[in-house]
């Protein structure tokens, strides 16, 4: 008899055997591996992926047979080398991830395009000019109704004349998506000595076959963007069938990519992430499979697109945070990035101005080729910084600019330049109390507090969503008037600049003001087109952006993420300031920054100000080390949450109950999650440390396979958690 294990999207560890009919074989030669087929769960059919096809002699359990193999492209071997890796790595149902891969092809396709072509010889009864023309300008073409009136320069009611009478007929064509093919000598870049050299050495990486990874490690504006469409290009001179896939952190990034790929190669990339329409990303799916689509720019679930011939895959900002998906299938884009291209036998190129421990450790060790740019590219040079101490330059109650910011922006307003104040916290006021009885006013069910958003007059959970209006009276001890506004937001920032500078034109930015790409690329583009004076911005406006004019940022609370218990809160906040701070400076102004602390002394800040990042990376290294902490060890939370608090308790004592045994490695908890209750669930987390060389997967298979967890606790496993809370 033969057999295919077929992996379904359900949260199972394994894939389910399945009897393979032999007419189903006869009809369609051999099942294979990546094969999509139909195959029978309980009362209903679901499409699932072939993972193995063999032969047995027998079984002692009956099992049901496929229903039919569908008429849906195969997964190409890499992509399913890559789901199932990527599912034992993560601890996730390889099924799941196999669903991901096909995300593309659970969206509708694009409604099919009308046309209208001639019927045989057929004339019109009457041949007027007007119909004449319309005959004559449609040939033996088929064309849309309306483009085909323009052409002939008649009115609409022409042509639907003809097809009532018979002389014309419309047909549907499927919508089928036109990629145009990259030319590599459209319009190359001048590139200075470092860039080139570092573009030579990507393309051979690429050109040498097999896995190869970089680490292009340039200072803000040295052009990291320039060197690699330039490898990229290379790349393509060599094989123009090629595939790149290049990832950005966020999707208000992504317009400005597309449109310096478009003017590089004449031809735009296809683009895919949440905000792209589904029709349209079945296009990108159905193109990517048939090899029809050489470049995609897009968000961290692009990784699972399923290329056929992946050549290189870009990580833009590899160091960024949104890489970490913390939701339904947990992973980090960028170690699943550097994973698929070792299983393509591909390049990867991690590109930052400040990357990660983890990949600094890695080019270190040799296991990366390490390439870098020292100098911002043409006659731009870094900015200026200085640390504003708030102990000598206390703001005034009630405000947030000290003195010497003020200063400075009144200075850079009367030369005609542009700020940007930096605040990575979004809303009024991250805190709403009452005077009266000390209360804070949370969400329900959550134990994250209600952030206020003037804009709308609403208190707002960023953690779930959950909003309402300002109360009156206090929801705890009922007085009247007594609540009130704590700390400042962007939106409180901009009420002191209007205030101060009210003939300035200032705007805000952050995923409030601009939730969407569209209205992030508007905002931007004012940005870049010198029409806002002032921009107050959280950390969307801290990455990737180059406005020519701004010279001048102010980082309004440079303490704000060294603030908690997180192991990376150090390393964060110094990508986070050095990233916001190189926004300034990058055409032919200088520029500089202003960063107002209350502790101007920590190893941060100094470091930043002293534009010394050796010294930083050199000291946060150590400290790692000598607690075994990433890169030097390696991590992995276990979060059980359930509406059930009991039933959480349980679960949790019985996890720590069973910890296997095993050596160098410990398991802290079970503890309470920062976030204790998050929408009507109680959560509890463990945490596993060990060394570098232990199996940490199969210690959490072992541990997690000796406890039965109840259908009511819901248990996650982050493998090098990123979040704490």
């Amino acid at each position: 008899m033969k057999v295919a294990s077929v992996l379904i999207p359900l949260p199972v560890p394994e894939a389910f055997d399945y009897e393979v009919p032999e007419a189903l074989s006869l009809a369609n030669g051999d099942l294979a591996r990546g094969d999509q087929v139909a195959v029978p769960l309980g009362p209903r059919l679901i499409r699932g992926v072939v993972s193995e096809v063999f032969e047995t002699t027998g079984s002692n359990r009956r099992l049901k047979a496929i229903d039919s193999r569908l008429d849906d492209p195969p997964l190409p071997a890499g992509v399913m080398d890559f789901v199932e890796w990527a599912g034992r790595w993560t601890l996730s149902a390889p099924g799941e991830m196999a669903a991901t891969a096909l995300k593309g092809l659970r969206a509708p396709r694009p409604r099919p395009e009308r046309r209208v072509r001639r019927v045989g010889e057929r004339s019109p009864s009457r041949a007027t000019p007007a119909r004449t023309g319309v005959l004559e300008a449609l040939g033996d073409r088929a064309m849309p109704p309306a483009d085909l009136a323009r052409a002939a320069g008649v009115s609409s009611g022409v042509v639907k004349g003809l097809i009532d009478e018979g002389v014309l007929e419309i047909i549907e064509i499927a919508a089928e998506a036109a990629f145009d093919r990259p030319d590599p000598d459209h319009a190359p870049a001048a590139l200075n000595g470092d860039q080139a050299a570092s573009a030579t050495a990507m393309a051979d990486g690429v050109s040498g076959g097999g896995f190869r990874p970089f680490l292009l490690d340039g200072v803000t504006g040295s052009g990291k963007t320039e060197a690699y469409l330039e490898a990229i290009a290379r790349v393509l001179r060599a094989d123009p069938a090629a595939q790149i896939l290049i990832l950005l952190p966020e999707i208000a990034l992504t317009q400005a990519l597309i449109e310096r790929i478009a003017a590089r190669f004449g031809a735009a990339p296809a683009e895919w992430h949440s905000g792209v329409a589904p029709p349209r990303r079945r296009q990108v799916w159905e193109a990517v499979v048939a090899g029809r689509c050489n470049i995609v720019v897009g968000a961290r679930s692009a990784l699972f697109l399923p290329f056929v011939n992946l050549c290189l895959i870009v990580v833009d900002e590899e160091h960024d945070g949104s890489f970490k998906q913390e939701e339904g299938l947990v992973y980090h884009g960028r170690d699943l990035a550097v994973a698929r291209a070792r299983i393509e036998g591909a390049a990867v190129i991690l590109a930052s101005a400040t990357p990660s421990l983890e990949t600094l450790w890695n080019a270190q060790s040799g296991r990366y080729d390490w390439l870098r740019l020292g100098a911002r590219h043409g006659t731009a040079v870094l900015p200026d910084i200085a640390l504003l101490d708030l102990r000598q330059n206390t703001p005034d109650p009630q405000t947030w600019l000290s003195q010497p910011l003020r200063l400075a922006i009144g200075e850079t307003l009367a030369r005609g330049e542009q700020t940007l104040l930096f605040l990575n916290r979004r809303g009024y006021a991250p805190v709403v109390l009452c005077r009266a009885c000390g209360h804070r006013l949370t969400a329900p069910d959550t134990d994250s507090w209600l952030v206020e958003h003037r804009y709308t007059g609403r208190l707002v959970c960023h953690l779930t969503g959950f909003s309402m209006a300002r109360p009156k009276l206090c929801p705890s001890c009922g007085a009247e008037d007594s609540l009130v506004s704590v700390g400042p937001g962007v939106e409180r920032v901009e009420e002191e600049v209007r205030q101060l500078f009210p003939e300035a034109r200032t705007a805000v930015f952050s995923s409030d003001t601009a939730p969407d790409a569209r209205s992030a690329r508007a905002l931007i583009q004012k940005m870049t087109d010198g029409e806002i004076d002032i921009l107050v911005a959280t950390q969307a406006a801290a990455k990737g952006h180059n406005f020519p004019r701004l010279t001048l940022v102010g980082v309004v609370d440079a303490d704000l993420g060294l603030r908690g218990g997180d192991l990376r809160a150090a390393e964060r906040t110094y990508q986070l300031l050095a990233q916001a701070t190189g926004r300034a400076g990058r055409a032919d102004r200088p520029g500089r920054a202003l960063l107002q602390t209350w502790t101007p002394e920590h190893p941060v800040l100094t470091a930043l100000a002293a534009g010394d990042r050796d010294a930083f990376v050199e000291a946060e290294m150590a400290e790692r080390e000598a607690a075994s902490l990433p890169p030097y060890g390696r991590l992995a939370a276990i979060i059980l949450s359930s509406e059930n608090a009991a039933a959480v308790e349980k679960t949790a004592n019985d996890l720590a109950q069973a910890i296997p045994n095993a050596e160098r490695l410990e398991v802290y908890g079970p503890a309470d999650a920062p976030l204790a209750l998050v929408r009507g669930r109680r959560r509890k987390r463990l945490l596993v440390r060990a060394d570098r060389d232990v199996n940490l997967q199969a210690f959490l298979r072992a541990w997690l396979q000796r406890v039965k967890v109840p259908g009511s606790v819901r248990l996650t496993v982050d493998v090098d958690p990123y979040s704490f809370l």
